[in-house]
């Protein structure tokens, strides 16, 4: 019997390239004949993200899509616990609305994990040689900063904490109580899964074709702050 890899994807103010990245998701084969089962979730987008959906699952019948809606704005990780409790492949992949991560590289996490090495893989933008987007300097240096520090409590030695790619056999995701509704869920994730015996995670290098903030990207530094709590939080003050 073939697996299933659920794509879980958060969604907010999206309705300009919705569509594009699902047409990349729609093109992928994966390997060993795993089927593909896609969860999006709304967060309460201001624009007309979700006619944008409805008229991309009009026009694609053959490719069925769940969507799920808060009636609230509550955070990109609310939306991940939405879309993580509802999934039910045997994978869970999680996937950024917009374009700067490649559907097409998923291949590339699910082989450790289909070659029995991985329970969880991340997709480092750091190591490897694949295409990289040039864009903010500072960004990148808080962005390895933070996972050095993570690392330091976790003592993993992942190059990229902060990643959207993250691959998970699904009963190890569903096992976690996971707390953070916004950008905290990378670190919170991260030191959970880490105390788990015997754990397995693997990490494979991807490209990034970042966005610029004009172009729609919405992590800020105020997210790098609470990024340092919750690393802070989860690995001493708050450990379940």
């Amino acid at each position: 019997m073939s697996k299933t890899l659920s794509i879980i994807i958060p969604v907010y103010n999206e309705e300009r390239t919705i569509h594009l990245i699902l047409d990349k998701i729609q093109a992928v084969s994966l390997i060993n004949d795993i089927q593909k089962e896609v969860i999006m979730v709304n967060d309460c987008s201001t624009d007309n993200t979700i006619e944008a959906i409805e008229t991309y699952k009009k026009n694609n019948p053959n490719f069925p899509i769940q969507l799920f809606q808060h009636e609230v704005n509550k955070g990109k990780g609310a939306a991940l616990h939405t879309g993580i409790r509802v999934a039910s492949g045997d994978y869970l992949i999680i996937q950024d609305a917009d374009l700067e991560y490649n559907p097409q590289e998923y291949n590339i996490l699910l082989q450790p994990i289909e070659d029995d090495f991985a329970d969880v893989v991340y997709g480092s933008r750091f190591i490897g040689g694949k295409p990289h987007r040039i864009l903010f300097f500072w960004h990148s240096i808080g962005n390895k900063w933070l996972t050095a520090l993570s690392n330091a409590f976790t003592n993993l030695n992942l190059t990229d904490m902060e990643t959207c790619y993250k691959l998970f056999r699904s009963e190890i995701i569903k096992g976690l109580q996971l707390k953070e509704n916004r950008f905290g869920f990378e670190p919170e994730v991260t030191a959970k899964i880490s105390r788990i015996k015997d754990i397995r995670i693997y990490e494979v290098g991807i490209s990034y074709y970042g966005r610029s903030y004009e172009e729609g990207k919405k992590i800020g530094w105020r997210d790098g702050f609470r990024a340092i709590y919750c690393i802070l939080k989860y690995n001493i003050f708050s450990r379940k």
